[in-house]
């Protein structure tokens, strides 16, 4: 049976055992609309309070039509720093947006016949009003999505200048081209050689396109991230990775027969006299020129510009070649040649296009040269082997040693070599040191409708022209069609058509738009100051910048980040910015995942459609077929083991929900939402109301000049609380402070039972006041109930409250416990006063019973005491 349907089956809201208790249905719009109405979340762009300022970003979400799990707990994440800091003391901002450009929308466009503006505003709509019932400190008022000519009016304008500054270029690429759809595909669009959506084979095609000039701070980028302690270690080390500086040579290999030589890189001149081939790539143009005449060339080139380009793609792929009959000549060796190969697997962006192969000490280049029989010579000795019975099978060597059958490099080490290498390279004039970066510069360009059009017009007597800034924005129009292949831009009957701003002849404007990592690239600087008529507002920018705490997920730890913090480096480059970093603190935040579920029938079913039985096995909940449980593995729509977050709140509440998604694991690691999970952390909130409501007869008294024991130790829990939590919060172990909560409540639950005694009413109203105050970061709707029913005639908020601070006197440690020993064995433990005397402990110790009968007839010969730690008697016998 076909299933084609997309929603999961609606739950009723729970009721809570015993009957209704916390109404969070009505409690929870109730203080939005509090927090909403005294502007609890909002600041100036410029303030003048004299607090220090505490910038909380969240990666601002794609409206893709409704949050998800990977929402809730980004945002919640967020949102407790903003909270936190906030009663901290802090003037915090908090924004946000929408990533509103995008492939999605034109996809929707094309395949429901909706305009990719009402279909991204009405997604935006549906989004908004979902985040807002997860009750998020966010300040609305600084709103805005991408899509807006609002927004990316100012994105042109930086655009130009940075074009004027040197940082932005045409020039000519290879990209994948789809011939139907007459558009550019990345490389994950890419499969098995076709068209993700068109499924036409596609081709490489060489295209004139707009790129940012990242790579002229690459060596800015690399060396900051040292500097960058408050961001993941791995985080830096993919970054660094992808900058990838390489120190190596650039050489020139004489080819045979006349011609240009061949120019390559290589970060392993050591290993020039193991070299077995020459590789180009199939876009080098001496692959053109063979192709030219090589039918069999042509047809090997066409088939190589039918698969990705991506690195990835290339090293997962098969490798494959066709010999040129070409021969190069060796700049060590007089009178050596080798074959020219063209190989798939050589990239023509990186440097040259060209390599030459060493398969003794490349793993890819040993498969290449045992699949096509080319020779393998070993260069590279490994410590203790022979030289002599040294060989190598189906495995390259990639390790260190000394050089071997290389002539004037024998005897070296791998980085002697190098250096000798370079040096003769560079004494016989056919190469050079050269440091290398695997950063290249950043294309922009997409042959797309919905995003930001590039502000340039192309006139045939003058070239290139920017569109003048009295002009911007360049709007996209709405009058468009998608009835055909192609860029809705280029078919459009008038709006590309313009006269030329400088000659004012007949010129067309720049059809490609932005790469919508340009839109994402700067929009925190942007929120600084939302209105104002320029990108930033220099004293709001100023004030506000770098971001304080930065939260997203893992997969935007390369791409995202860095062409962020190129752009920062742009903006300041051009006088709109004085910093160098956007973020100060990154946080990345772990995977929300699920079991999956299957059908007899082999159907993935929703969490919902599921019922899970005593013994273990899973059924259908209508039909009690049995179901097949899958894997725990990140929530995914296309497997349906998805939570509706919605759902969540409709029947358990936001806060609920945010409890779960908090106390489940560390933040940044993965974490399983389970049924079970999520009820017992509703069961929680009930808890903590039941607590309040408990001291709905006890009067709010003056605090009382003594306590009892129960009192006392009440007391002592709640400021241990207080001090722990504070440090879990600081310190993003945000489960941790959940749990600190768990041991508070238990402690006031101890406190009911305990027979009245002076003072601890008082002391149960301070704690239940504490875990409202304390949890309101991470529970705000449940704390402001629980607040406002202590103290129901005090009219204040408690997101208006500043942070509790612990009594010292009540941290102090009143008894410590101390290990007796008799003879080196364990006989008992003394409570004891801390720092107590030697004396005083040696005499405790004697009074314990356990210990006295394990003394009885022995004789003391040494009493060792170890303060606040242990008391020892060695004995005789």
């Amino acid at each position: 049976m076909n299933d084609t349907s997309t929603t999961p089956p609606r739950q009723e809201p729970v009721t809570p055992e015993g009957g209704p208790r916390y109404d969070f249905a009505a409690a929870e719009p109730r203080w939005q609309q509090a927090w909403a109405e005294r502007a609890c979340f909002r600041v100036d762009d410029v303030p003048t309070d004299g607090k220090p300022k505490y910038y909380v970003l969240e990666m601002f979400p794609y409206p893709s039509g409704k949050i998800h799990m990977g929402h809730v707990r980004n945002y919640t994440l967020g949102d407790v720093v903003a909270r936190y800091k906030r009663a901290r003391g802090f003037s915090v901002m908090h924004p946000m947006g929408w990533d509103a450009f995008g492939l999605p929308a034109e996809n929707a466009a094309r395949e429901r016949g909706v305009h990719p503006a009402k279909w991204t505003y009405e997604n935006i709509a549906t989004m908004r009003a979902e985040l807002r019932r997860m009750g998020l400190s966010l300040e609305w008022e600084r709103e805005f999505a991408t899509c807006q000519p609002e927004y990316y009016r100012h994105q042109q304008k930086l655009f130009l200048d940075f074009l004027r500054a040197g940082l932005a270029e045409r020039k000519e690429s290879w990209v994948n081209w789809d011939p139907v759809d007459g558009t550019v595909l990345a490389n994950e669009q890419v499969i098995d050689g076709r068209g993700w959506r068109s499924g036409a084979p596609v081709e490489k095609k060489l295209l004139s396109q707009w790129f940012l000039s990242i790579t002229k701070y690459a060596q800015e980028l690399l060396d900051a991230l040292d500097k960058m302690d408050r961001w993941p270690e791995r985080v830096r080390l993919m970054q660094a990775n992808w900058i990838g500086r390489s120190e190596g040579a650039r050489l020139a290999f004489s080819l045979q027969g006349g011609g240009d030589a061949v120019e390559v890189y290589t970060t392993r001149p050591d290993t020039l006299f193991g070299m077995s081939f020459l590789a180009i790539a199939p876009e080098h143009p001496l692959a053109a020129a063979v192709a030219a005449r090589d039918p069999k060339a042509a047809e090997f080139v066409a088939a190589c510009r039918s698969r990705g380009t991506s690195e990835a793609t290339i090293e997962a792929g098969e490798k494959l070649g066709y010999d040129t009959g070409l021969r190069v000549g060796h700049p060590f060796t007089a009178g050596a040649t080798y074959p020219v190969w063209i190989a798939n697997f050589v990239l023509m962006e990186f440097c040259t296009g060209a390599t030459f192969g060493c398969p003794g000490h490349d793993q890819r280049d040993m498969d290449f040269a045992r699949k096509y029989g080319l020779p393998v010579t070993p260069v590279v000795l490994p410590p203790g082997a022979d030289p002599a019975t040294f060989s190598l099978g189906s495995e390259a060597y990639v390790g260190p040693g000394t050089i071997f059958n290389s002539g004037f490099l024998d005897g070296l080490t791998v980085d002697a070599a190098k250096r000798a290498a370079i040096a003769k390279l560079e004494a016989l004039g056919v190469g050079k040191g050269l440091t290398n970066w695997r950063l290249r510069d950043w294309g922009v360009s997409r042959q797309r409708y919905w995003g930001c059009p590039i502000p340039v017009i192309h006139c045939a007597a003058c070239g290139v022209v920017p569109v003048p800034d009295e002009q911007l924005p360049v709007r996209l129009p709405d009058d468009v069609t998608f009835d055909r292949p192609g860029n809705p831009l280029d078919h459009h009957p008038s709006w590309k058509h313009v006269s030329c701003p400088t000659c004012g002849g007949p010129a067309t404007r720049e059809t490609d738009t932005f790469d919508t990592f340009v839109d994402s690239a700067w929009y925190f600087a942007r929120f600084c100051s939302p209105a104002a008529n320029v990108p930033v507002e220099r004293a709001a920018v100023d004030h506000w910048m770098p971001v304080d705490q930065y939260i997203g997920g893992i997969e935007h730890a390369i791409l995202h980040l860095l062409y962020s913090r190129f752009f920062t480096r742009g903006m300041k480059a051009t006088g709109q910015i004085s910093v160098d970093e956007p973020f100060a603190g990154l946080f990345t935040q772990g995977m929300v995942n699920h079991e999956s579920y299957r059908s007899a029938d082999n159907r993935w079913l929703y969490p919902e459609e599921v019922e899970k039985r005593a013994d273990g096995t899973a059924v259908l909940r209508d039909t009690g077929e049995p179901v097949t449980v899958g894997r725990v593995e990140a929530m995914s729509k296309s497997r349906r083991n998805t939570i509706d977050p919605g759902a969540i709140i409709a029947r358990y509440g936001a806060d609920t929900a945010r409890w779960f998604i908090l106390s489940d694991n560390p933040p940044d690691r993965d974490m399983e939402w389970t049924e079970a999970g999520v009820a017992g952390a509703f069961r929680f909130t009930q808890r903590v109301f039941r607590l309040a409501e408990a001291l709905d007869g006890v009067r709010a008294e003056m605090k009382p000049d003594g306590f009892g024991p129960a009192g006392r130790t009440l007391r002592r829990a709640t400021h241990r609380c207080i001090t722990a939590l504070t440090e879990a919060l600081e310190g993003f172990a945000f489960n941790v402070a959940v749990a600190r909560l768990y041991e508070l409540a238990n402690a006031i639950t101890e406190a009911e039972r305990a027979a009245p005694e002076a003072g601890l009413a008082w002391a149960r109203r301070e704690a239940v006041e504490m875990l409202a105050r304390l949890g309101s970061p991470m529970m705000p709707h449940l704390a402001e109930e629980v607040y406002a029913r202590l103290f129901p005639d005090n009219g204040h908020l408690v997101a208006e409250l500043s942070w509790p601070e612990a009594d010292p006197a009540l941290l102090a440690v009143e008894s410590v416990t101390i290990a007796v020993q008799v003879g080196g064995k364990l006989r008992g433990t003394i409570e004891v006063p801390p720092d107590v005397s030697a004396a005083a402990a040696i005499a405790a110790a004697l009074a314990d019973g356990n210990v006295a009968r394990a003394l009885d007839g022995r004789t003391i010969l040494k009493q060792i005491y170890v303060p606040n730690r242990i008391v020892n008697f060695v004995v005789a016998g």
